[in-house]
């Protein structure tokens, strides 16, 4: 019961969190990677073993920053990310390479101009406008309207929040940072289902007992389950964001501020707004009779 009689401080504080990321995002932007501006891509195999720390001191003494460097298949393989490189840069840090790591075979040495990114960006967006819509019929059809209106707008807070966040660290979004956003979409809406379909469950089998009691119970029922399955997923991103590389850690962090803030949605703001538009929005064409305080 805490959780929907606490619901208008849920929404304040989501309230506060999606404001202080708009006036960050308005005012700074993102600092966008190398997918959504211009830069270069080196994909080059050496001859022997090389670790990706060797390969990173060699761009970090040829001045370069804002690199990612990524295995591509092999020990001795690496796909390297950096900014626009002239003729002369370019020249210098494959010199650079083959003598400090030993002779290498190039397989891959191509600029990557901004409308890449600009793509990379509108499938992104299409890509969640389409799967809000595809999840809001699902949900429609398996439960009803409300359900799956309040299921995707906690999933946009996430996602808001997630974007929010990195604007005001300014920590440096790529590809990466995409797929992670989309995942928390996929994952969020997981926890979002149990918690409905256990309120769905308990509506038909408490039917004297009012809609605000039945959500509390629901939530309970299901908070534990909720709560250790997402604290086995955030241990295995904190291990990933403390000893993977470099490549890997906007994506796990992605994740992580991602799984934090969809569990939080899915008990505390889900169900609220499911609520809410029950009783307040949509109460004339409810199914059954709603008692609410």
């Amino acid at each position: 019961m805490f959780v929907m009689t606490k619901r208008k401080i849920w929404y304040g504080l989501s309230l506060f969190f999606l404001l202080v990321g708009l006036v960050s995002f308005a005012f700074q932007g993102l600092n966008k990677g190398i997918d959504f501006t211009s830069g270069n891509v080196l994909q080059v195999e050496f001859e022997a073993s090389v670790s990706a720390e060797e390969v990173e001191t060699v761009l970090v003494e040829q001045g370069l920053s804002g690199y990612s460097i990524q295995a591509a298949g092999s020990s001795s393989e690496y796909l390297i990310r950096s900014k626009e490189l002239t003729e002369n840069e370019n020249k210098s840090l494959l010199a650079a390479l083959t003598e400090k790591l030993g002779e290498n075979e190039v397989k891959r040495n191509e600029k990557i101009g901004e409308v890449i990114g600009k793509e990379l960006t509108q499938k992104a967006v299409i890509a969640l406008a389409i799967a809000s819509v595809l999840m809001i019929i699902y949900i429609s059809f398996r439960f009803e309207m409300t359900f799956g209106i309040a299921a995707v707008l906690a999933l946009l807070h996430d996602v808001l929040v997630t974007i929010g966040l990195f604007s005001l660290l300014q920590m440096e979004i790529d590809g990466a940072f995409v797929a992670a956003l989309l995942t928390i979409v996929g994952y969020s809406i997981n926890n979002t289902i149990v918690i409905f379909d256990r309120v769905r469950e308990n509506m038909g089998i408490m039917k004297k007992v009012e809609l605000i009691n039945i959500v509390g119970i629901s939530i309970e029922q299901t908070i534990f389950r909720s709560i250790s399955t997402s604290l086995t997923v955030i241990f295995a991103l904190v291990s990933l964001l403390l000893l993977g590389g470099s490549s890997t850690k906007v994506f796990a962090f992605a994740l992580l501020v991602g799984t934090v803030v969809g569990t939080y949605s899915s008990v505390c703001i889900a169900t609220s707004l499911w609520f809410d538009l029950k009783t307040k929005v949509t109460k004339g064409f409810s199914l059954r009779p709603v008692k609410s305080r």
